[in-house]
């Protein structure tokens, strides 16, 4: 070594110390003073970077405070016993080589944190020569490959299938087509799919309200908001009478009043309730009436009895629901008709509204089933119907004209022409006494305002629905008076919903690809028309969930 670099060390304070085998003759020490420590030299990037003395000083400083804490530790493990330093080793393993090995047992692993640390270049430096993440040997190429999924051999699966080269589809496209299928099932994208893309800065604002919301109980569900025309979101349920399934035609489809309950009746000679859940729909109760092809059948404005009048019979049938008992009423006194088929029950439960032959229709008590009176029109009765208030009868005839009567005084209060109709076939009133339709055999319904049925012989149409061509045989307004349901039972698939007070058809209804609906012969919606169902000549009673509505 030269002359010039062994003036540069430093000998060690501590002379009398003995030096360390292991750190005697290390290859970046240059000099040791006489009986000293080791001294290492000022290392080869302090030379060449002059502008760093500092982190260079505090590297030679922390070499020389390990091997002087190293010493001290070796003079101190020569005075203790074997026993002792055994049980060291068995304790602490064995570090007697690296102090620092112990330290960090002891510590444990500790947590980086993704901050300025605020080390020195030469430590950045040190860090950064860590050796690269190794990369593996082997990859299996059958993980890489996107597993298929067989669409043939479920029968959920099948229906998604579009052509018959998709046997076969990956996870990917089944999740897209199952996303198609259930945003196709509730017309459209729901709102609650969009949250998170609709968030606002006034989210955040909000949040202490919904703590709030959430800390308390009640009922939450408010009214319905006005239903919006164009597409009408409803998904496709389980049939009403799926548990008790016929092929002869449904002639009556009504949901009970007051309970969750739907009544299917037909001409297999049943009356049959049924549990409306929209999954299973499972069956409460069925009357079956001994060659008694049910003609129509329907619930009192109460829910407690049940009416039925057959195709070819006078008699009345009445099923008690609160006693079980199945009353025939055989004869009405003062009641000529030799044939009962068509009724209607007022909506407050007074009156029984009986159509009879020859233009006459009579009126009876709900309670006592006796006859009150007989009113006559023009030509014979097509369809009859009560006002909302059940103050009133409306009654189209066989020649198109519409006659209003009034209960009380069973006087005729107007007399009006149906436009363009050459004989009526149904008539609907709209539980807020506002809306009249009027349906004909051309296939057109006329949408009138009842004041103007009430006050004037020709009145105007609010609106002409002319999207069916065949006969319109069922119109049935929904208790909100939001939709109003026509069919025909002339023609398959002929069966429309429309939108009030727009006037306009639901663009989404009936699904024509499917074709399911076939000839539809009842309609009815549910109390709060969360639930629409009609009954076909299959004998399936269709059910659909309205999602609009919250409640049933």
């Amino acid at each position: 070594m030269p002359p010039e670099r062994r003036n540069r060390t430093r000998p060690d304070r501590r002379a009398g110390a003995r030096p360390d085998r292991k750190t005697r003759m290390r290859p970046d020490d240059r000099a040791a003073g006489p009986g000293g420590p080791l001294q290492k030299a000022a290392p080869s990037f302090q030379r060449k970077s002059p502008a760093r003395p500092r982190a260079a000083a505090a590297v030679v400083a922390a070499e020389e405070e390990r091997r002087l804490r190293q010493r001290n530790r070796q003079t101190l493990e020569e005075d203790k016993p074997a026993v002792e330093r055994c049980l060291e080793e068995l304790v602490f393993g064995d570090v007697e080589d690296d102090e620092d090995a112990l330290l960090r047992r002891l510590r444990g692993p500790r947590v980086q944190v993704q901050e300025d640390s605020g080390d020195s270049e030469v430590e950045n430096e040190a860090k950064d020569n860590f050796p690269p993440q190794k990369k593996p040997v082997w990859l299996d190429e059958e993980d890489e490959d996107e597993e298929m999924v067989d669409m043939m051999n479920n029968r959920f699966r099948k229906d998604m299938m579009k052509n018959a080269s998709e046997n076969k589809l990956s996870k990917d496209e089944l999740q897209k087509r199952l996303k198609e299928e259930f945003q196709h099932a509730m017309g459209g994208v729901p709102a609650w799919a969009e949250t998170n893309k609709r968030k606002t800065s006034s989210d955040d604002e909000s949040e202490e309200d919904e703590d709030d919301l959430l800390q308390r109980t009640g009922n939450f569900i408010s009214t319905s908001t006005s239903l919006p025309k164009g597409i009408l979101k409803m998904k496709h349920c389980q049939h009403a009478n799926a548990e008790r399934p016929t092929t002869a035609r449904i002639s009556s489809v009504q949901f009970h009043p007051r309970a969750q309950v739907v009544m299917v009746a037909g001409l297999d000679n049943a009356v049959s309730l049924f549990q409306v859940d929209g999954k299973t729909n499972p069956k409460i109760q069925s009357i079956y009436l001994e060659k008694f092809p049910i003609f129509k059948a329907c619930f009192s404005a109460n829910g407690e009895e049940v009416l039925a009048t057959s195709t070819h019979s006078k008699v009345l049938y009445v099923y008690d629901m609160l006693a079980g008992k199945l009353i025939p009423v055989h004869q009405v006194r003062g009641l000529k008709e030799k044939i009962v088929r068509s009724f209607e029950v007022s909506p407050d439960g007074s009156f029984l509204l009986i159509n009879g032959v020859a233009g006459y229709f009579h009126l009876l008590s709900m309670k006592t089933k006796e006859l009150l009176g007989s009113m006559k029109i023009n030509g014979r009765i097509a369809a009859s119907t009560f006002s909302s208030d059940s103050k009133k009868v409306y009654a189209s005839s066989g020649d198109g004209d519409v006659y209003v009567w009034d209960v009380n005084s069973r006087k005729c209060l107007n007399r009006f022409v149906d436009e363009g109709s050459l004989y009526g076939l149904s008539i609907a009133t709209s539980r807020n006494g506002q809306y009249v339709a009027c349906g004909s055999n051309c296939g057109v319904v006329n949408i009138y305002n009842q004041d103007s049925c009430l006050q004037e012989a020709n009145p105007k149409p609010i609106k002409a629905i002319m999207n069916l061509v065949t006969g319109v045989t069922s119109l049935t307004f929904n208790p909100t008076t939001e939709i109003l349901a026509i069919a025909s039972e002339k023609m398959k698939e002929a069966v429309r919903l429309v939108h009030l007070p727009s006037c306009t058809v639901f663009s989404n209804f009936p699904v024509v690809k499917k074709k399911n609906i076939s000839l539809v012969y009842t309609m009815d919606f549910s109390p709060r028309s969360g639930y629409f169902a009609l009954g076909n000549e299959k004998g399936k009673a269709l059910m659909y969930r309205l999602h609009h509505y919250s409640d049933f």
